[in-house]
């Protein structure tokens, strides 16, 4: 009787880290990469490019480098990632680089998700990079009026659930019902700045 033979996946598929197939489409494109990568706490955008030893990174920003800018507290939410993509779009067309593709990983693509709004940063920075606006959030919500609106309504209905949850924008100064004169503050510093 033959033996049956067993081909264990790569390890990064394994562990749930790379998406061979989704890799490979992107390389085949031949553009650079604008891999968003979003964390608990963090937003990171790299500019990529493929290259047979390793990939090259020409730009790379973190999402704490707003604190540079003005932006004082949640670093992951909507505005802090339209901020950070569009940093990072500056950054690129700094770099030369004037086209890129996106790679969210193995983020499910959703409407209105984090993922976009940083490449919606890089577009209206100057990068081109191919999406539909049909998947974007609204410019309200990329602002954080979806954010100020919910802490008016948390302080008059509930003042300690609203200590709670807001107390990282209490305790560094900014008012959280304040988020979107913060944002366009923050976004012309980053224009200003290069």
């Amino acid at each position: 009787m033959g033996k049956k033979r067993y081909r264990l996946p790569l390890k990064r598929r394994r562990e749930g880290i790379t998406n061979y197939y989704k890799r490979r489409k992107l390389i085949l494109s031949e553009k650079t990469r604008f891999i968003v990568r979003l964390t608990n706490r963090y937003v990171i955008i790299q500019l990529v490019d493929v290259h047979p030893k390793g990939d090259i990174t020409h730009v790379s920003v973190h999402s704490k480098e707003l604190e540079k800018y003005g932006w004082k507290v949640a670093y992951n939410n909507l505005p802090a990632t339209y901020l950070a993509g569009y940093l990072a779009g500056l950054k690129a067309l700094k770099e030369g680089i004037k086209e890129a593709i996106l790679d969210i990983g193995l983020r499910v693509s959703a409407k209105g998700a984090r993922v976009f709004v940083a490449a919606k940063g890089a577009i209206d920075a100057g990068l081109h990079i191919p999406l539909g606006e049909k998947i974007l959030p609204s410019e309200e919500r990329i602002r954080g009026q979806h954010i100020a609106d919910y802490a008016k309504l948390l302080k008059e209905t509930d003042p300690e659930r609203y200590e709670k949850q807001f107390s990282q924008y209490v305790k560094s100064g900014l008012d959280p019902e304040k988020l979107p004169s913060v944002f366009d503050i923050v976004l012309n510093n980053i224009k200003n700045s290069f």
